[in-house]
């Protein structure tokens, strides 16, 4: 008989699979940065040890969480597997501002489960240009104090994530580098392997001249081969700076929260972590 639980780490492992196969090009090395944010994010719907549901539902504090990893297995679909492992989800994240990023077309599904539009991100990729990285200013993420980096982290994003960010920068593959200017540290960014390609995310920064900098620096230290970077779309500064470097437009996503969309500083978000956890 089919019941809810929370998957461990091998069968979190399952639901990234399932990601893959759905064409969202997980980092090779996402997990362990989810689970060390939320050990229990990943819920599932499971009969006699086969997964039919998956969703993640991290929570982020007392106050934020962020939906993600929402899939039925194909050949199950329709049968209500998918409906029973949202609503476990959402009872995770009760009492929080909850935000996703959905696919476009399910706008008018997720406006019946209570969230509102914020904006649309786009999903830029390809093989990108390779401006010449900068002679100076640019250092390894771990040589600037970490509380410089999780100050402009929270600032583009609704709640704070050490723990996550410590870890995402952290991973083996991940190449994490900070931008400082006369001291102090302007902006940071992240490039993984994925699936296909590498992807940049986070990319924070405070001038689109720094964000621009740090791409190109992020660039310099992975191999040739596709590049996806996924910005805001009212941002225009982000928008430009993925189409400098010849990333061209893949998909959009909704950005949708429960209620208002939170106070953060936009002009900063260049590169969004990821479309599961936000």
């Amino acid at each position: 008989m089919a019941k809810l639980i929370t998957l461990d780490a091998a069968q979190a492992a399952t639901a990234i699979e399932w990601a893959a196969a759905e064409g969202w090009n997980p980092g090779l090395a996402d997990l362990p940065g989810f689970l060390a944010q939320d050990a229990g994010l990943f819920l599932g719907v499971e009969d006699q040890g086969a997964l039919l549901s998956v969703i993640a539902a991290t929570r982020y504090g007392a106050d934020f969480g962020f939906i993600g990893f929402y899939i039925a297995r194909p050949d199950l679909r329709g049968q209500g597997h998918g409906i029973a492992v949202w609503r476990a989800g959402m009872a995770q994240l009760a009492g929080r501002l909850v935000g996703l990023d959905g696919v476009v077309a399910q706008q008018d599904n997720y406006r019946k489960s209570g969230f509102a539009l914020a904006w649309n991100n786009i999903r830029f990729g390809g093989v990108p240009l390779r401006p010449p990285a900068p002679a100076q200013g640019i250092v390894p993420a771990a040589d600037v104090p970490f509380a410089a980096l999780a100050a402009l982290d929270c600032s583009v994003f609704p709640a704070a994530r050490e723990t996550f960010l410590r870890a995402w920068i952290a991973q083996p593959g991940h190449v994490a580098l900070a931008h400082v200017t006369d001291g102090t540290v302007t902006g940071f960014g992240v490039i993984r392997p994925a699936r296909e390609g590498h992807k940049i995310g986070p990319l924070v920064a405070e001038t689109p001249a720094v964000a621009q900098a740090l791409a190109a620096a992020l660039l310099a230290r992975v191999p040739d081969g596709p590049v996806f970077l996924d910005v805001p779309e009212p941002h225009r500064a982000a928008v430009a700076l993925a189409e400098s470097l010849g990333l061209t437009p893949g998909f959009e996503t909704a950005r949708m929260y429960t209620g208002a969309a939170p106070e953060i500083r936009a002009e900063r978000l260049f590169g969004v972590t990821s479309f599961e956890l936000g």
